[in-house]
């Protein structure tokens, strides 16, 4: 059956919807007005290279067999749709325009799939161990999450690397690494039933008698997405520097020692959560993807635009790492370096 999926964020949004179009599924993406014109004039375009090619191959929304369309926050009813995915950047969900919509969601009841860097506070609510309170602080607006049930809410790792080209227009998406989403299932058996039938309608989708990558994946363990975490703090935030921004594989490959302390780290604060090691990724598999991260992260890049506010997987980290008796200097530098420069940016603005 075609399920209904309304997605906020169109830009990383654009490629789950695309590729849950691709197998049949309705999207709408949820966006500002005069991106959601374009997408429902245009439609989207998100490119991505099969394995064996050397190009890119250009997927339409106009010429799937789902659906893509668009709506701005005002115009989205969550309870239509038979799940929500979140795919924003966790500041955004505060924002003036977004938070009723989100207290509109939690009242629905549907399910949500977040695929943040930035763990929804309700999901991290769900595993044992955690005093939640000690970690509102990294949020931007924590009292957005306090409606939503804790069980309704899943993790997906947003492994897949994806950039909207600046000389472009906004309804175009460049996938740049294209691995897979790899989510931790719900608490409710048809929750996981209806994401599941998704797993296999998008890893049935062919091109030209060929694979499609970017899988949608479904583990049952929590922990899975959680092993973001080690590449996020190895290469996305070290990308942000006292200095100018660096691509992730020189954040990574610059010093290998170093990089692998901290990846091995982060893993062993996962581990004391819970996490068992085939959750994890090997860091020689993350070093070898790196090679070819040659731009900043979208962390970075909005520092250096001016933000004041991004995600703080970092400052989740650390505060874990120090409740679990696990404290680290280099995590510890990396949110130093974060926080100087976002406050750099208030009091020198672009």
């Amino acid at each position: 059956m075609a399920y209904k999926i309304l997605i906020l964020g169109a830009s990383y949004g654009s490629l789950l919807g695309t590729k849950l179009a691709m197998a049949g599924h309705e999207v709408d993406l949820v966006c500002r007005p005069a991106t959601a014109s374009l997408i429902n004039k245009n439609g989207t375009e998100v490119r991505i290279q099969l394995r064996g090619e050397d190009t890119h191959r250009a997927i339409r929304s106009v010429d799937l067999p789902g659906r893509v369309g668009a709506v701005t926050p005002e115009q989205a009813t969550p309870a239509a749709y038979d799940l929500v995915a979140l795919a924003m950047q966790e500041p955004q969900y505060g924002a003036p325009g977004v938070r009723p919509l989100m207290a509109d969601i939690a009242q629905s009841g549907r399910p949500c799939l977040s695929i943040m860097n930035m763990p929804p506070l309700p999901f991290l609510r769900r595993i044992s161990g955690i005093d939640h309170a000690m970690l509102e602080d990294a949020y931007s607006a924590p009292r957005v999450w306090d409606g939503f049930e804790p069980g309704l809410m899943s993790l997906c790792s947003p492994d897949p690397q994806a950039f909207r080209p600046p000389e472009e227009e906004a309804n175009i998406l460049h996938v740049g690494l294209p691995t897979n989403f790899k989510a931790a299932a719900f608490a409710d058996d048809g929750h996981n039933r209806m994401l599941r039938q998704m797993e296999d309608d998008i890893a049935a989708v062919t091109l030209d008698g060929k694979d499609v990558p970017v899988k949608l994946k479904v583990f049952d363990s929590l922990f899975v997405p959680l092993a973001k975490w080690s590449m996020l703090l190895t290469g996305n935030y070290r990308c942000i520097t006292p200095g100018d921004a660096r691509a992730i594989r020189e954040a990574v490959h610059s010093d290998l020692k170093k990089s692998r302390a901290i990846y091995s780290h982060v893993d062993a604060i996962a581990r004391k959560l819970g996490a068992d090691p085939a959750d994890q990724v090997p860091f020689e598999k993350y070093a070898n993807a790196a090679e070819g991260l040659l731009k900043p992260s979208s962390a970075a890049r909005a520092v250096y635009d001016g933000a004041t506010q991004i995600e703080r997987v970092d400052k989740i980290v650390q505060k874990l790492g120090e409740a679990v008796g696990m404290p680290f200097a280099d995590i510890d530098e990396i949110v130093a370096v974060v926080d100087a420069r976002l406050a750099q940016n208030v009091t020198e603005p672009a």
